[in-house]
């Protein structure tokens, strides 16, 4: 809870209720990564992930309905093939030092590891703010995918072997980086890749 107010501010962290629920209904795909101290441990960084059933979805739905409200208890083990990455957060002191890729490496074992056969997550577009002026979003992540622009989540995904399926409005509503863009992104399993996309599209069903 103090590591996501330290990076979202003061009251928009994640709460002891979400913390607790998504232990509740997929404890295995809740990680963090820690070291430890003369006091205990000290978490570098988290991600909180849940099953769903794509089809009950539509590409272009908020994190709110992906997650329940932060609740994750939408979690479906039962039909899900898909992990859904809710979040991934670093302590802005551990930046740049593997933190975020040991995460990411260890969603993809989980995948194996329950034979599912993707990973989907919306990338909040955290620098479109800076260009919202003179492009569309779909155009600025055009322009990060072909190395043009650096977005600070999407490129770092994109260097991790994701692929965008498509660019959707009102995913985080009040968000002042990405004002509500999003770029929806997929994780393959080398038995399940297909080729690389080569265009964006726009919001659309799933």
């Amino acid at each position: 809870m103090a590591l996501s107010e330290r990076i979202y501010g003061a009251g928009h962290g994640w709460s002891a209720a979400q913390l607790q629920s998504h232990l509740d209904v997929f404890p295995e795909g809740q990680l963090i990564a820690v070291v430890p101290t003369p006091e205990g441990t000290r978490v570098l960084g988290m991600a909180a992930s849940l099953i769903i059933d794509w089809d009950d979805y539509e590409m272009s739905d908020s994190w709110r309905h992906f997650t329940d409200a932060g609740m994750f208890t939408n979690h479906n083990p039962i039909t899900g093939r898909t992990l859904y990455g809710a979040e991934v957060m670093t302590d802005p002191e551990e930046r740049g030092r593997g933190v975020g890729s040991a995460l990411y490496r260890a969603r993809q074992k989980l995948v194996a590891k329950l034979g599912l056969v993707r990973i989907r997550a919306g990338a909040r577009l955290r620098g479109y703010h800076r260009f919202a002026s003179r492009m569309t979003a779909a155009e600025y992540v055009a322009e990060v995918m072909r190395g043009r622009h650096r977005d600070p989540t999407l490129s770092f995904q994109l260097s991790r072997g994701f692929k965008v399926l498509g660019v959707v409005s009102d995913y985080l509503r009040n968000d002042p980086e990405s004002l509500g863009w999003a770029a929806v992104i997929e994780w393959l399993p080398e038995h399940t890749r297909s080729q690389p996309a080569t265009s964006v599209a726009g919001p659309s069903g799933g």
